[in-house]
């Protein structure tokens, strides 16, 4: 399989978004923390509002990126497109609206891995993209699909029981796809996609298998 554009042309696409939209990677970073800082504080609109901030980013990724930027070299940034607004349009609907997904913190096996990914992404990312010659701002930054899907699993990690599988389909569809990208382009840190990937549909899989 090969894809349509090469390495150097897709990191020339994260440093053209960087640049246009400087500083939104640092508000973006600045959300995710929020995110992560209203799952410990646990106020009782949290959830909605966890909720709330994954489906921006979801739609952030969907439209500034996908339509905005990678349209330029990637002739399915159309499909990309739609799989990350379906996505923003779960955590809306079931999180925001609908109130029926819950996070809360946790100490089992599942929390540890979602606090990894979380962590990961926000800190662990940026840092390993830098060693492996794509520091800023030829670096995914948060908001962008990758770091932002692993970003998600990590906070359905802390997803309390009982919830619907809905919100994890997005989130692993993306995790596959873009796996398969860094393979091909040889970009080891979006290749921990593929463990994100098999958290998640073990999550699937067993969706009550939370430990409290």
């Amino acid at each position: 399989m090969t894809l349509p554009f090469t390495a150097e042309q897709f990191h020339a696409v994260f440093r053209a978004y960087n640049e246009a939209l400087w500083p939104a990677p640092l508000a973006l970073s600045a959300l995710g923390a929020s995110a992560v800082l209203l799952l410990w504080l646990q106020r009782r609109w949290s959830s909605r509002a966890i909720a709330a901030i994954l489906g921006i980013l979801w739609l952030w990724s969907g439209i500034l990126y996908h339509q905005v930027f990678f349209a330029a070299i990637n002739p399915l940034a159309d499909v990309f497109t739609a799989i990350f607004l379906l996505g923003a349009l779960v955590f809306l609907r079931q999180g925001l609206w609908r109130d029926e997904l819950k996070f809360e913190p946790g100490r089992g096996i599942r929390c540890i891995c979602g606090a990894l990914l979380i962590g990961f992404s926000l800190l662990g990312y940026p840092v390993w993209s830098s060693l492996t010659g794509h520091a800023y701002p030829e670096l995914p930054t948060f908001g962008l699909p990758c770091p932002t899907t692993l970003f998600t699993l990590g906070m359905l990690g802390f997803a309390a029981r009982p919830y619907p599988r809905a919100p994890l389909a997005m989130p692993v569809l993306w995790a596959l796809i873009g796996g398969q990208a860094a393979w091909l382009l040889e970009v080891t840190p979006d290749l921990s996609l593929f463990g994100a990937a098999a958290a998640g549909i073990l999550w699937m899989l067993r969706p009550a298998a939370r430990p409290a």
